[in-house]
């Protein structure tokens, strides 16, 4: 049995206690909960004291310029963790707005999930964009995919290594860096999770990388989620 890996460490950010409270019931045991915080002022000098590698950030929260979980994000912009990696910004909320939705992405979060999420899922997600990963709600997706398509448009149209793609492996390519596992892009493109499965093999053969955490990197620096 191979070791499991270290616990990541998790600030909760939200103005509810009692939801506080039943997040770490949830996966207390599963991660390693640092501080919590119940708005804009607490929630910076919290990350700042702690440096967790993930922060479970609300949306609307009290305090600071009044724009909630945005002051958060740019308040602690550049923070590091003791071993060096970006403290990384989970959104999850209530809200399933697409204004919300972007407002976050664009000030620096690396995904959002709402409150509907299961304690399983929340724990992969936290662990994902522990590790670098860009993790949205399926349905949340297509907001920051319509916010930035524009500009991902533009460099698809001179970006020599897109070319080496078809347009259904590059379909795939978008969904599975957004985060979406492989039965979710099977049912968004109507195909089988066996032809998601080559797709996916021949998109990594093909930009030569070796893991959808390096295919989600080499997406976001091309703006192309």
């Amino acid at each position: 049995m191979q070791p499991r890996d270290p616990r990541v460490e998790v600030v909760l950010v939200d103005d509810h206690r009692m939801f506080r409270s039943g997040v770490r019931a949830e996966i207390g045991d599963l991660v390693d909960i640092v501080g919590e915080a119940p708005n804009v002022d607490a929630a910076i000098e919290v990350i700042t004291r702690t440096r967790p590698a993930v922060v479970l950030l609300d949306v609307h929260l009290p305090g600071g310029n009044g724009n909630g979980g945005v002051d958060v994000l740019y308040g602690c912009r550049g923070l590091e963790t003791a071993s060096g990696q970006p403290v990384r910004f989970l959104a999850l909320s209530v809200s399933d707005a697409a204004e919300d939705v972007i407002a976050v992405i664009r000030a620096g979060a690396r995904g959002y999930v709402t409150k509907t999420i299961s304690a399983n899922d929340l724990t992969s997600a936290i662990r994902r964009v522990a590790d670098g990963d860009a993790v949205f709600s399926p349905r949340l997706a297509g907001f920051v995919l319509d916010a930035f398509g524009a500009a991902a448009g533009e460099i698809a149209e001179v970006d020599e290594e897109l070319d080496r793609l078809s347009a259904r492996e590059r379909e795939v390519m978008r969904l599975i860096a957004r985060g979406y596992q492989y039965k979710e892009v099977a049912k968004e493109l109507f195909i089988s999770v066996k032809t998601v499965e080559t797709h996916v093999s021949s998109v990594l053969r093909k930009l030569q990388l070796s893991s959808r955490h390096e295919l989600t990197a080499w997406a976001m620096g091309r703006r192309l989620l």
